[in-house]
């Protein structure tokens, strides 16, 4: 079956070729031998879009029926659409950033890093996504020999992806590359979770009264409808008395290579979830009051799954002078817990070591008491 519509299409391509040139290329100084400058692309927000000048096309003894993407002249998604009201003429391919678009016509999807350049020079580490293909000429001669000579264009589009959020700016293009549901955007797949146990199963019973402090919270950070190129990497993660990240007064549970002492990070770049504990304390400005409230606030981005590790800062006994890295950048997705509540230490146990502190005080003039 497969055969047979090769050989339709192929039948047909041929039977097209033997149209004349177009009016409108007859007057047009793009009929002309192939030259670097016949192809534009536009690397987009929400596409990309590759334009041929269509003349050249037709002198080389080729038709927009006899272009095609990478080769997969058994897909018509594959294939350019003529625009014979663009002047000079032109043959379009346009495909939308998505992974099922990109794939189905085969083209290259590669993720590198990088130390940032150009606007990125502040920054230590950026991780880009390159998106590239060809246009090329399917021979529709049947026989042993030919006398046209192949078309081929190559066209590439490279986009940031640490800033992956959403896909409505230019600064967050690839969002539909990472996210199963297209619609949707990074910070809309993020969630954060507080659980009572180190096996992440029981979620935290929250009292109004408030937790005892040193009480070990143990938090998820998760990621649904990510593809499966995809990890959690928590860059950074701090508590404040407001519920919503602000650069006012806070404190920092961990960011790359200073821990708070009683914060342990457990998984992080590994998986579509990333876990740390920390114990509960109180703020100092809320001394006055019997319940101190404040908000976990992470800061979270993506990582492809072989490039994690390196992502991860160097921690080692010599640790080296780090630039600010890319994902630092006010557009980092944001997650923010529900409210924490700590209490007081109970009135009991400050009872008890005022009893002990007297126990053990020197009892001079006694009178053997």
């Amino acid at each position: 079956m497969l055969q047979t519509m090769r050989l339709v299409i192929l039948v047909c391509l041929i039977l097209r070729t033997e149209a004349p040139i177009p009016d409108a290329c007859l007057l047009s100084n793009t009929k002309r031998p192939k030259e670097y400058s016949d192809i534009t692309v536009i690397c987009s927000t929400e596409h990309i879009e590759v334009r041929i000048y269509l003349c050249s096309v037709y002198e080389a003894s080729y038709n927009e029926s006899l272009m095609v993407l990478n080769n997969q002249f058994n897909r018509p998604e594959c294939f350019g659409t003529a625009d014979w009201s663009a002047n000079p003429p032109l043959l379009k391919f346009t495909f939308p950033l998505n992974e099922i678009a990109i794939s189905s016509c085969q083209n290259n999807f590669k993720i590198f890093s990088q130390v940032g350049t150009g606007m990125f020079l502040d920054f230590s580490d950026v991780q880009f996504v390159n998106i590239s293909g060809t246009i090329t000429s399917v021979n529709p001669t049947v026989g042993t020999i030919t006398y046209r000579q192949q078309v081929l264009y190559s066209f590439s589009c490279l986009y940031p992806m640490q800033y992956i959020l959403d896909n409505t700016q230019l600064a967050v293009s690839g969002a539909s590359l990472a996210i199963k549901d297209t619609d949707g955007s990074f910070i809309s797949t993020l969630s954060i979770e507080l659980y009572e146990d180190d096996k992440y199963e029981d979620i935290l019973n929250m009292p109004q009264t408030g937790l005892p402090p040193q009480t070990r919270i143990f938090v998820a950070v998760k990621a649904t409808d990510l593809t499966d190129r995809f990890n959690v990497l928590l860059v950074r993660c701090y508590a404040s008395t407001y519920p919503y990240p602000t650069p006012s007064a806070h404190y920092d549970l961990f960011e790359g290579c200073r821990h708070e002492p009683r914060t342990k990070l457990d998984l992080n770049g590994e998986s579509q979830e990333a876990h740390f504990s920390f114990e509960a304390f109180r703020f100092v400005e809320h001394k006055n009051l019997v319940v101190s409230t404040f908000y976990l606030h992470c800061v979270a981005r993506l990582c492809e799954v072989s490039l994690c590790s390196s992502l991860k800062p160097d921690c080692g006994p010599l640790i080296r002078m780090w630039k600010r890295e890319a994902q630092y950048t006010p557009n980092s997705a944001t997650v923010t817990s529900p409210a924490i509540r700590v209490g007081k230490l109970s009135t009991g146990v400050t009872v008890r070591y005022i009893i002990h502190e007297q126990l053990q005080r020197p009892c001079g003039g006694c009178n053997g008491l």
